[in-house]
């Protein structure tokens, strides 16, 4: 069996993550996803229109997750990595060599993004309406 993990905010869902989610399970036979708790993206200065909870449940909809687990932190990947014995690390490009530190704990992958999706660009419109 091979597992995969990949972490993110997923607010304002859209294709695009929906795009990453399938090429990242399409990669193995179960997919661990980590999500932003509402805490760790003030951390990391972003703000969600939804919080934690709701878009757990958007994730848990989606038949490519079979895991959802909370991100609270920048270190707790190897943890992560160890604790569900994952072979493969996925990240969209735009993250491109900024975890190829976890490659001494299993293997790194960046998938290309979709383009002309994000969830800044939706916000974007948003603002704009």
């Amino acid at each position: 069996m091979i597992r995969v993990i990949t972490y993110g905010t997923f607010d304002l869902f859209h294709y695009g993550h929906i795009n990453l989610l399938r090429r990242a399970k399409e990669l193995g036979d179960h997919l661990t996803v980590g999500l932003s708790t509402d805490h760790f993206n003030k951390v990391k200065g972003k703000l969600s229109h939804f919080n934690y909870e709701e878009r757990k449940q958007l994730l848990e909809s989606i038949k490519y997750v079979d895991r959802i687990i909370p991100e609270n932190s920048w270190e707790q990947k190897i943890e992560d990595i160890k604790k569900y014995q994952i072979d493969l690390f996925v990240m969209g490009s735009d993250w491109s060599g900024k975890f190829d530190i976890l490659e001494k704990y299993c293997k790194v992958r960046y998938l290309p993004r979709t383009n002309d999706i994000s969830s800044s660009l939706l916000k974007e419109i948003f603002n704009k309406a």
